[in-house]
Formats: structure tokens, sequence, C-alpha cells
């Protein structure tokens, strides 16, 4: 009664979405890892019955084994992998492999759009692991949360910030872009510049221009020699 009385219209937190569908997965036989219950939660939005839907889609698909592999396929969810190895692209200035990793998400059916969405939720989840106070708030696995608490570890706040805004503005400006492909791939770019010390111009040397002989030195120069040759008289 619980799962489908008033409370499936009201908002409900994702650990508690996760609760929920590990006590029913427990009573009817179906084996489910956490970070797929996550998943499913994630992608409730908060609504229960909207969980239950996506957790019937799971069992439908997949059977009595569910896996985390197996879900974010059925539910059409990108891998959070791929977020993890952006920024760790971005973090060692690696524009190709930034730039393939996009093409592979595009590739496998993605909408850019969405994989901006979710890179920019993937860096506010970065963002709260950075502080114990504000850990509570990433709501996740424990396994996903250690990867948060360590990829945390290698980036300063500031970048972070810095990240957030491009991403941010790229979401903007990626509904009124013409060529949208190009504005994600720019917005990679600048992500990867970050931290790079700009490399001061050069300034230009004047051309030094090549000392001739005067053609009246030469002509003096030739008369000596000339004298030189013939006898003297």
């Amino acid at each position: 009664d619980f799962l489908y009385g008033e409370v499936g219209f009201n908002r409900i937190s994702i650990e508690d979405i996760v609760k929920n569908l590990s006590s029913i997965a427990k009573k009817e036989g179906i084996s489910i890892d956490q970070d797929s219950l996550h998943v499913i939660a994630q992608k409730a939005d908060g609504a229960m019955r909207d969980a239950l839907t996506l957790f019937d889609q799971c069992v439908a698909f997949c059977g009595k084994e569910i896996t985390y592999e197996r879900t974010i396929e059925v539910l059409n969810v990108l891998d959070s992998d791929y977020y993890f190895q952006l920024v760790d692209h971005a973090l060692h200035h690696d524009v190709s492999n930034a730039l393939l990793l996009l093409n592979d998400v595009l590739n496998h059916g993605f909408d850019a759009a969405q994989f901006v969405v979710g890179f920019a939720q993937h860096l506010r989840d970065v963002l709260v692991s950075k502080d114990v106070q504000t850990l509570p708030l990433l709501e996740t696995s424990d396994a996903i949360r250690q990867r948060y608490a360590a990829q945390a570890a290698q980036c300063a706040p500031l970048w972070i910030f810095q990240a957030l805004d491009i991403v941010n503005t790229c979401d903007i400006n990626y509904r009124t872009a013409r060529n949208k492909r190009l504005t994600v791939e720019l917005a990679l770019v600048k992500l990867c510049q970050l931290g790079v010390a700009a490399q001061p111009m050069q300034p230009v040397q004047p051309v030094q221009p090549v000392k001739t002989a005067s053609p009246v030195k030469e002509s003096v120069k030739e008369s000596v020699k000339e004298s030189v040759k013939e006898p003297v008289k």
C-alpha cells in the first residue's frame, strides 16, 4: 500500500526509492545490484510510480538477473564511465581523446544535448564530493560515491567552477546553434585548455639587411688588381 498509495504521488528521495525497489526485488526473487537500482531511481526523478514502471521494464527484458550494463541499455541511460573519462581527459589537456569520446557517445545513439546535461550533473556531483558537509547531497551507490571522491580529489574547486561555466554556456548556446555538434566540440576544447598557461607571443625580430660591398668600392678594387698585373716600365 505504501508503494501505490498517496506517497506515490509525492517526490521521494533516491535512497527511499532504492530501498523500496530492493525490497520488491527480494520478494520477487530478482537479483539486481545497487548501481542498477540507483540508475532506476535517478531516472524516475522522485516518482515512485515511474520507478516501478522502469523496474518492470528491466524485469521484462532481463528476467531474474538484472545487471548494471543491461539496465542502462534497457533504459537508454549513458554510462557514467563516459563522464569520469571526460574529466580525466580534460585534466590531462587531452583534446583528441575528448573529441573521440564525444564521437563514441553520438555513435551509440545518444543526443549531444543529453550528453551535455548529463556532464553538467556529473561536474556538480564532483563538486559536492569535495566537502564532507555537502557529500550527503550525492545520491548514488557506495561504489560510485567512491569514484566521485577519488576524482574530486584530483580537481581544484576553481577548475570545477570554470568547467561548470563552460558546460552551462554550451547548454544555453546549443539550443540556438546551427552547428550543434561543433558547439559541443568547442566546449570540450575549452574544457581541455583549462589550466594551460598562455604562451606569450615572441616579439618579431627585424630582418637585418645583408651587407654588400658598394659598386664603387668594387670598381676601385678591380682597378687596383689590374694595375698590379701590369709590368713596371
